[in-house]
């Protein structure tokens, strides 16, 4: 290593060359290309594509999927699983995390205020767009879970429930990493995104999902809605439903990696699962009532 450049030096290096590729691109249009190319269901597109994912993607593991063989990218991304693999703790006072992931900010909201990353602060005003929400998490937990491209992508009931509208809120298709979190200021304010309100049943506590997505495949998916929430999604804003579902009942799913904030009322707790960048696994404990 040459005199004065120090481990710090390369590594931020790294994260520049990471920014770049992944930030300073035409996201839209290579978040729709991308849409486009990983549904090409052609043989050996497929085994190329999935081969070179697996070439930068160590930690792809396809031994829990339901089928062993694929007929794109976009197949393989929106696997489903044994769900078996995946046990749900069904402890009425126990609410579970809705998917995969590994854990990013959380906390105890400071008036409106929380983190994307350390010293990236954004408020509850600029993500939610809804006073009703914004008033019921003021001074509530927050816990940021984020999907990696190689994760299972479905999310699923963290409690027994219902949901009677999302909110969809369209934007741009930051990625949502680490290095970015740290670079674009209210980077979750500034990407699509959908905002899901539980009605919880027989408990007196509030849970909000708050799906954000992400470039590359910027595309969420939810079982009881007629139409895929992406970027050529043209309204409405507000979008109404009728579903009741139990703990873990599979709610919808990305079609590629990205992030879930889960607001909370101030009469919950946080699991002792709750460590930022432990890896946490849909079904496992979050919040105790």
């Amino acid at each position: 290593m040459k005199k004065g450049y120090s481990i710090v030096d390369k590594l931020t290096q790294q994260e520049d060359i990471n920014f770049l590729l992944t930030n300073r691109i035409p996201r839209r249009y290579v978040t729709l290309f991308m849409g486009w190319f990983s549904r090409i269901e052609f043989t050996p597109i497929t085994f190329i594509s999935l081969t070179v994912w697996k070439l930068f993607a160590r930690d792809l593991n396809l031994e829990e999927a339901k089928k062993k063989s694929f007929k794109s990218l976009h197949d393989c991304f929106i696997r489903e699983i044994d769900i078996n693999a995946r046990p749900i703790n069904q402890d009425g006072n126990i609410i579970v995390s809705p998917c995969d992931a590994i854990i990013g900010a959380y906390g105890k909201i400071n008036d409106a205020k929380l983190f994307q990353a350390k010293g990236f602060p954004y408020t509850l005003d600029d993500l939610l767009c809804d006073a009703e929400l914004i008033e019921r998490y003021r001074n509530g937990h927050y816990v940021t879970l984020r999907l990696k491209s190689t994760m299972y992508h479905h999310f699923h009931a963290p409690y027994s429930g219902s949901v009677s509208e999302i909110t969809y809120i369209s934007g741009d298709t930051w990625n949502v990493n680490p290095i970015a979190l740290k670079r674009i200021e209210k980077l979750y304010c500034k990407n699509e995104r959908a905002i899901m309100d539980i009605s919880l049943d027989n408990i007196n506590a509030s849970i909000t999902l708050v799906p954000v997505a992400a470039i590359l495949v910027a595309s969420m998916r939810f079982k009881f809605l007629s139409e895929t929430l992406d970027l050529k999604y043209k309204g409405p804003n507000k979008i109404s439903c009728d579903v009741s579902f139990d703990k873990g009942d599979e709610l919808g799913y990305f079609q590629h990696g990205s992030t879930i904030i889960v607001f909370a009322s101030n009469n919950l707790e946080f699991s002792s699962n709750v460590k930022e960048n432990k890896s946490i696994n849909m079904g496992e404990d979050l919040f105790i009532i």
